[in-house]
């Protein structure tokens, strides 16, 4: 028996995307409930993003002439072992830690403090706050120094110090101190999903598509890191999109994370900073469908890279953009992650440990979850593009997501299952890195790919050009 909260979930984001409601009988949930266990419906999101991704690409395969009336199965067990993919990643036999040691809880003189250093640039800034040398090669060592300077100054005066040396903290608020807060408030205001036509522009018939390739022929920019908007896109190529990921060559991207998402695309890296760059990008622009952007409000607005600026190339582009706490209010030009997310909306505390630890979710939820209704938001409006016209624009963030989590997702008994065994949902192959073991998607359209065509490229080996349709 189905359990009746994933039912409402899956209304609940397809709603949000303002989706046909009768679509929802299409959805065949399976698997037993609470594969991801917590405090929170957790297991509901999960499966209720990923069914609304597969809702949103059956109207497009009905856009493009598609004719079945298959149901589309969503597995809970597969659903989590997509969400906890990193955990299954292998590469020639190896594991990889999921966060590096300075990204942690700490504690601090009246609370607790979250802070990201995975990447680079990220350690550095946060060591600098604390007036530590970032060169310091034991990692016990350093760790404890910023224990000791964390542990001597209140959690939020942490926060505002790491934050204004560029770097990532977060204090673990309560849910109460969280919906007090500005930035709660501006992101109340805010939709799960906004999905608006933007600038007027002629319908534009989609062609037939290849049975279970709803986005074949779509090309896609991917202007997005880390894990949420990689998601979606990987998501869009599974559906037969023509994905180009493009990066600054001065930004580092750690491996696993591209292994791990980055499936089924391609990969380039352009300095919109030199003019020969430039001019290949807008080259991209002309011939896109799409763009997805994961960076903050405001931080691509210096490249040219608004909606209105990108329209000038492709006046029906489609622009979907991704942000950690919203598009408004004091937090909105803020960087982060879905783990500071937890820590500041309450969720840490809500998933507290026994010891009275601030606690994580069972998976990064608000990443692989934000990052499939992202990517039902492009499907969709490429769906409606091609009967009413139009330029779209999508907005969503991790800070939404969580939001509707604690507060609009109906939450029944606290089950937890057996973890799946993830050996039925993962595969392996062979891609330029190794032999790779790796979650399969979470959802397989009727007649359409249960895997991705390709594996990961190199990061940032492949040609700034799209493939020839």
């Amino acid at each position: 028996m189905v359990n009746p909260t994933t039912t409402a979930a899956i209304r609940s984001a397809w709603a949000a995307l303002g989706g046909d409601p009768a679509a929802v009988a299409a959805v065949r949930p399976a698997g037993p409930d609470g594969v991801l266990p917590a405090r929170l419906p957790v297991t509901d999101l999960a499966v209720a993003c990923v069914a609304a991704a597969g809702l949103a690409a059956l109207e497009l395969a009905r856009a493009r002439g598609a004719s079945s009336a298959d149901p589309l199965a969503v597995d809970s067990r597969a659903v989590a072992v997509s969400f906890t993919s990193e955990r299954h990643l292998r590469v020639d036999g190896r594991s990889f830690d999921g966060f590096a040691p300075l990204s942690r809880y700490w504690p601090t003189a009246d609370g607790w403090v979250r802070t990201h250093a995975n990447y680079p640039h990220h350690r550095r800034r946060l060591l600098a706050a604390l007036d530590l040398n970032p060169e310091r090669p034991d990692d016990e060592a350093l760790a404890a120094a910023v224990g000791d300077r964390l542990g001597a100054r209140p959690a939020v005066e942490v926060e505002e110090r790491v934050t204004a040396a560029g770097g990532l903290a977060v204090a673990a608020r309560t849910p109460a101190e969280w919906d007090a807060h500005p930035q709660a408030a501006a992101v109340a205001a805010e939709p799960l999903v906004r999905l608006r036509a933007d600038a007027p522009a002629a319908a534009r018939p989609a062609p037939p598509a290849p049975p279970g390739l709803p986005a074949a022929g779509v090309r896609v920019l991917d202007l997005t890191r880390v894990i949420a908007g990689p998601v979606a896109t990987r998501f869009l190529a599974l559906l037969g999109a023509d994905v180009l990921r493009v990066d600054s060559p001065g930004l580092p991207e750690l491996e696993p994370q591209h292994l791990d998402t980055d499936a089924g695309k391609r990969s380039t890296l352009l300095d919109l900073g030199r003019d020969a760059d430039q001019a290949r990008f807008a080259g991209l622009l002309a011939d896109a469908d799409v763009v997805v952007t994961g960076y903050r409000p405001g931080a691509l607005e210096r490249w040219g890279l608004s909606p209105e600026a990108l329209r000038r190339h492709r006046p029906d582009l489609v622009v979907a953009r991704l942000s950690a706490w919203g598009g408004t209010g004091p937090w909105a030009g803020r960087r982060g992650f879905d783990s500071l997310v937890q820590a500041a909306a309450g969720i840490a505390v809500l998933e507290r440990r026994p010891d009275g630890a601030p606690g994580v979710l069972p998976a990064q939820a608000l990443d692989h979850g934000t990052g499939y209704l992202l990517a039902a938001a492009v499907l969709r409006a490429l769906a409606r593009r091609a009967h009413e016209g139009g330029a779209w624009t999508a907005d969503l963030s991790l800070a939404g997501t969580a939001r509707w989590l604690r507060h609009d997702l109906p939450a029944g008994p606290v089950t937890a299952a057996a973890p799946p065994d993830p050996d039925p949902w993962c595969a392996e192959r062979d891609a330029p890195a190794g032999r790779l073991r790796y979650a399969l998607p979470p959802v397989t359209l009727p007649g359409g790919r249960p895997d991705w065509a390709s594996p990961p490229t190199r990061w940032g080996a492949d040609a700034a050009a799209w493939l020839a349709r």
